[in-house]
């Protein structure tokens, strides 16, 4: 069934007898987020309230933005085509406001070709846009972390995959690009965490929340801007 989104109602000053202006609209309320992953999006080693989906929502909150609910489809190990199977399934309704992907770490790692990983992120994008009402500036495709920085990333070759993560994140750009969707880098943060170990969940390989806090510090403008909300 199709979600109503309550739209902000412009308030009306009477000037004159014969003329009015409008003031500033009261913000979008009841918004919906749905982010599309892998463990970086569902924030494996971590706290529920440390994922970034979930500090972004607490940031639209603050920013005046209501948000009803925050939906997640993602697992740690998905490929593209994992996720692109499990939305099929998942087959989630109605329009979402927002809706983030974050996909293909596990390709590079298994050593999947490129073609086939622009050919399912161009699907998933589609969709993304789709459920976001056909509205590409909701949709935010936010790129591959370095994992070859981390300890577990120790044991293989960093460099190597170094090369590999900025293959498979410059097709990430592309397809974005060429559906309207923004692309949001915060591949170079991830790579701090080479000299900054508080970057890195106990599990010696995933994100922690510090990290995803500076990837929200990236992502909230821009989710921000798509949402028609005033951030600072």
């Amino acid at each position: 069934m199709p979600v109503r989104q309550i739209l902000g109602l412009w308030g009306l000053a009477v000037l004159t007898a014969c003329a009015v202006a409008p003031t500033t609209p009261t913000p979008p309320t009841g918004l919906r987020f749905l982010a599309l992953g892998d463990s970086y999006t569902i924030g494996e080693s971590i706290a529920e309230a440390e994922r970034w989906p979930n500090q972004l929502a607490a940031g639209l909150l603050v920013d005046g933005g209501t948000l009803a609910s925050v939906d997640i489809i993602a697992r740690t190990g998905w490929t593209a085509g994992d996720l692109l199977a499990a939305m099929a399934i998942s087959n989630p309704q109605g329009t979402y406001d927002l809706v983030s992907v974050q996909i293909g770490v596990n390709n590079q790692y298994r050593g999947y070709a490129l073609e086939n990983y622009r050919t399912d992120y161009e699907t998933i994008l589609a969709e993304a846009v789709r459920l976001a009402g056909g509205r590409p500036e909701r949709v935010l495709a936010l790129s591959i972390p370095d994992w070859g920085v981390t300890p577990f990333g120790a044991r293989s070759n960093p460099a190597e995959v170094a090369e590999e993560i900025d293959l498979f994140n410059h097709v990430g750009r592309e397809v974005a690009e060429a559906a309207g969707v923004v692309f949001i880098d915060i591949t170079p943060i991830s790579r701090e965490a080479a000299s900054a170990p508080e970057l890195i969940a106990g599990d010696g390989l995933h994100p922690s929340g510090a990290m995803y806090a500076r990837w929200v510090a990236l992502v909230q403008p821009v989710a921000c801007a798509a949402l028609g909300l005033v951030c600072e």
